[in-house]
């Protein structure tokens, strides 16, 4: 029996070698392509440095300002995504340095949760608007874009706004502050402008997440420059893609209305090629920025510390962390390039293109190559163990020992093997340090075998459609958007700057209100108010975002139940209602602006129990002060709309805000009564003016009445 077994061991081992000569080939026709990009990156790189780099001054951020802005639209498509479309809309208004911009958010009327998020940013934001598919999702990102698409021409026919170009984004992209800006340089001269796409930052041990740093970071710094510099085109990456209103026009003039293809999961793919067909010019778009961010050194044994990073302008986000989202993420792009594109576009072009569709289609073989080599390997390492301790016979000599043409093979694969590890290493050292630079290398394996798992995948999927008919559809990837402890947040904006960044106001309606608060020490929220520039609503809004606080809404019958819980005369000297209280066991207190520290710490004791602020608009303050003043009238809607007498005499002139709150610190309101004849009687203000402030309060109640 052991010489049975010994002989079948040898012979499987001799197949084995055979197997490994095989494979071994196959491996160096593949990496021959992989030297040639090298070999044209690094030329390239050298000839441009003692030529070009020499003569030509770059591009600077002065000049990008100094051109004026062009409308540009955004678009955003949305399935699914309400975990994080108000994030990344908070922060791409933060952060643009651009006004002149629209942005269009594709929902699907069978997403709820999305739709009441992108309304709740639109109230927000004057800039925004919702685009709703008119049919159930998902169905696929190229049809929610056709949607939107159409709108954008929509709004365009409407307001006699002509827009310059149209920016493709998704809802987990962090964007940089010039992004814009550079767009509005290059249109109209650049038919479509793709920007390079980066991983955010990860943890050393996330190694799924880890390889779309490595692959993101070499992809993006040589392949698609040895791409656009071969072909003279670039395929959009989906995201960070700039179209020329040119370039779409002509899209939807070719395709009937129609400008991403519905039949491709990669439309972004599909669309570069069609309009590279159509002779539109595109680039990949290299500009030199400065990133700030957060890194831990020494793999986690340092101080975390900030570091400042130049890298070209790029989208960055989040990637899948882990391997199931990840191997499903990179089916779909496998499908839709890979096997989609041979079948839609088969081999055409000029000879450079047909190379470079030769490169993006060989992985839907070179994914099993790779995975067969590991396997080989295992069993090499294997056979070598059980040699070694005597588990087996004599093997039979290689049937390669003497082929010096094997040997030459295997030398050469050596080679380009390290070089691949070399040059990954570089190109994630140089945007992430040195020691993801390492991580890269042990990353290599697993994104291989992550590769094979979206390879597999995608072969299952598209053979299943030819055989039975069913139609590919959008494969959801739930992402992440970076808290704002994940990112480097600038200063914060004050009140009327934040108004103007979100477009809710203009700079010339801010100037002439800063001087009317002056004049008349009254908040500029309600100076804006007050002259129709703003609504409430909004306000709250901007006061709660500046202030990193919830918004709440007044409920009146929830307040008389807790009307005990704080002393009357509190609430209305501190300006304060109780609302329940949250998960945590603190009290939520509404207010329309946040409180001192030690007004906080004055309540927290009043009500015994820590203290939760949210912030609700003026007017419900107003009406709940009324409630439990124990007016009747305050539980009518309309009783909302009427602005307190305290707040008239200040909002009228006839008292400061700080004389105001001094005679509040004083008034008790079972021993002195009404505010105003307290006021009156203190010697604060006279008759005449409460009288003042009492009309304007009953001409308020009125309805369709403003207080003025």
């Amino acid at each position: 029996m052991d010489l049975y077994l010994g002989y079948y061991a040898a012979r499987y081992y001799d197949v084995l070698q055979y197997c490994a000569g095989f494979i071994a080939v196959l491996i160096l026709l593949s990496s021959i392509d992989d030297l040639f990009v090298d070999a044209w990156y690094w030329a390239r790189e050298a000839w441009r440095a003692v030529t070009i780099r020499r003569a030509y001054r770059p591009l600077t951020v002065e000049q990008l300002y100094a051109r004026e802005e062009q409308p540009i639209a955004v678009m955003v498509p949305a399935w699914l995504e309400y975990d994080v479309i108000a994030a990344m809309i908070e922060d791409m208004v933060r952060v643009l340095d651009y006004r002149n911009y629209v942005v269009f958010i594709g929902t699907y009327r069978n997403d709820a949760r999305t739709i009441a998020e992108v309304e709740r940013m639109r109230r927000r934001y004057r800039q925004l608007r919702r685009v709703e598919v008119p049919h159930d999702g998902p169905t696929c990102k190229a049809d929610c874009l056709n949607w939107v698409i159409q709108a954008i021409f929509g709004y365009e026919r409407e307001t006699g706004l002509e827009f310059a170009g149209v920016v493709l984004h998704d809802s987990e992209d962090v964007l940089h502050p010039v992004e814009l800006k550079f767009f509005n340089y290059l249109l109209p001269r650049k038919d479509m402008i793709q920007l390079p796409v980066a991983s955010l930052e990860r943890h050393w041990y996330e190694l799924v997440a880890g390889t779309y740093m490595d692959e993101f970071a070499e992809w993006h710094a040589k392949d698609l420059v040895v791409r656009e510099s071969l072909a003279g085109a670039v395929p959009s990456a989906g995201v960070g893609t700039c179209f020329s209103r040119r370039a779409l026009q002509a899209l939807v003039d070719a395709t009937r209305n129609q400008p991403f293809n519905t039949e491709s999961l990669t439309e972004d793919y599909d669309v570069g090629a069609r309009l590279a067909k159509l002779g539109m010019q595109s680039i990949f778009a290299r500009f030199p920025v400065q990133f700030r961010s957060k890194r831990v050194s020494w793999f986690g044994l340092g101080k975390p510390r900030e570091v400042t990073v130049t890298m070209p302008l790029c989208v960055r986000e989040f990637f899948p962390d882990t391997m199931r989202t990840a191997y499903r993420q990179r089916a779909r792009w496998v499908l839709g390039i890979g096997l989609q594109g041979w079948q839609h576009t088969g081999w055409t072009g000029t000879l450079a293109n047909r190379y470079l569709l030769f490169r993006d289609r060989k992985g839907v073989v070179t994914a099993f190559v790779g995975i067969v080599a590991y396997a080989l390997l295992i069993q090499f390492l294997s056979f070598m163990a059980a040699s070694a301790t005597g588990l087996t016979g004599e093997m039979l000599p290689s049937p390669f020992v003497d082929s010096t043409w094997m040997h030459a093979v295997l030398s050469l694969n050596a080679v380009a093997v390290g070089l691949r590890v070399v040059q990954r290493a570089y190109f994630v050292t140089r945007l992430y340090g040195w020691e993801h630079g390492l991580m890269s290398m042990p990353r290599m394996v697993v994104g291989n075998f992550i590769n094979f798992l979206a390879v597999s995948r995608a072969w299952r999927l598209f053979l299943t459609h030819l055989v039975t008919g069913r139609r590919l559809a959008w494969d959801k990837t739930m992402h992440d958007f970076p808290s704002a402890d994940g990112l480097t947040a600038g200063r914060r904006q004050r009140l009327g700057e934040l108004l103007v960044s979100w477009q809710a106001i203009d700079e010339l309606q801010l100037a002439l209100a800063l001087d009317d608060r002056h004049a008349r020490e009254a908040p500029l929220g309600r100076v804006l108010m007050a002259k129709g520039w703003l609504d409430e609503e909004t306000l709250a809004e901007a006061i709660a975002f500046q202030a990193d606080l919830p918004r709440a809404v007044l409920d009146l019958h929830q307040l008389n139940t807790d009307r005990a819980r704080l002393p009357v005369e509190a609430a209305i000297r501190h300006r304060v209602l109780v609302q329940g209280s949250d998960a945590a066991g603190r009290a939520i207190l509404l207010a329309a602006s946040p409180l001192p520290a030690q007004t906080l710490e004055v309540l927290a004791e009043a009500l015994g129990q820590p203290i939760a602020q949210h912030v609700a608009r003026e007017s419900e303050i107003a009406a709940g002060l009324r409630l439990l003043r124990d007016a009747p009238a305050a539980l009518e809607p309309a009783a909302a709309r009427v602005p307190l007498i305290g707040d008239l005499l200040i909002e009228l002139g006839h008292v400061t805000r700080e004389r105001f709150n001094d005679a509040l610190n004083r008034y008790r309101p079972d021993r002195d009564g009404r505010i105003g004849d307290f006021m009156v009687d203190s010697g604060v203000i006279s008759r005449a003016a409460l009288d003042h402030a009492i009309d304007a309060q009953t001409r308020a109640r009125r309805p369709g009445a403003i207080a003025t």
